[in-house]
């Protein structure tokens, strides 16, 4: 019988991971990656039975990579702590691996994405959330890029068909939490940019987020979803402007900055 281990990446989510978990009694394997954590998500963890690993982890990839050297199981589905398995979903997953159909390496799963409780379905996409993502896949068949967010994959295998029950995504609890995230999203890809180089003219990136906005918005339906779907599309169509001017303007303040001379320690206390 194949095993399928279920593998979560956390960062300080003691507030979410205990729910998560809890649903989680149809893996045969629970394995968390604690990426610098210093709230109670070990001991959440450890309570719930699930085998963990820590450390520092600053790119994504790495912090999968973990979790799937340490998995034992057969499968892996990815999970984050905002997500939750239904009843549904987790009887797809176990009959999923159970077929465990030599001639398919990963499947996609659908996810519901929420801001409080409102489920909202359309408007997603241009790496600002998502409707479809490919989460369950054979051990060792997954290959993540070394982005900090989002990162590329690839796969080993062919894809074989989409499950039907989604993953609930709690995106968000407020509007203040969509823009948070935002906010996180394209300080990670300004400093992605910054290093490795890509498409970083501002001009070229308005052009990007204009595009986005106009298929969030029309394309997958976002006006569907009214304010909501308005703002995700929005969301969607700033990320790359905004990625790209971060990385610009943080480039030219570190390239200006002086550096602080102190020939004592009073003089370097005033400078800090």
């Amino acid at each position: 019988m194949s095993k399928l281990s279920v593998v979560l990446c956390v960062h300080n989510e003691e507030r979410r991971l205990g729910r998560c978990l809890e649903a989680l009694g149809f893996a045969d394997e629970i394995v968390i990656v604690l990426d610098r954590c210093t709230d109670r998500s070990r001991a959440i963890a450890e309570a719930h039975g699930a085998v963990v690993i820590s450390g520092v982890f600053p790119l994504e990839g790495h912090r999968r990579e973990a979790g799937q050297a340490v998995a034992s199981g057969d499968w892996i589905f990815e999970l984050d702590a905002d997500e939750i398995v239904g009843p549904e979903l987790a009887a797809e997953l176990v009959a999923a691996v159970a077929a465990d159909d030599p001639a398919i390496g990963w499947r996609k799963v659908p996810v519901d994405n929420y801001v409080g409780g409102r489920l909202i379905r359309h408007g997603w996409g241009g790496a600002f959330g998502t409707t479809l993502a490919a989460r369950l896949y054979r051990r060792g068949s997954k290959v993540w890029g070394m982005e900090r967010v989002h990162p590329g994959v690839a796969f080993d295998g062919a894809e074989g068909p989409k499950l039907t029950a989604a993953i609930r995504h709690q995106f968000g609890d407020s509007v203040s939490d969509v823009i948070a995230r935002l906010d996180r999203y394209s300080d990670l890809k300004a400093q992605d940019l910054r290093e490795h180089g890509g498409k970083t003219g501002v001009a070229d990136n308005a052009r990007r987020g204009a595009q986005r906005f106009l298929k969030c918005y029309f394309k997958r339906g976002g006006w569907r979803d009214g304010s909501w779907g308005l703002l995700i599309s929005l969301m969607a169509g700033l990320y790359p402007l905004l990625s790209a001017l971060r990385a610009e303007l943080d480039a030219a303040a570190i390239d200006k900055a002086e550096p602080v001379e102190a020939t004592d320690a009073e003089t370097l206390a005033r400078a800090a």
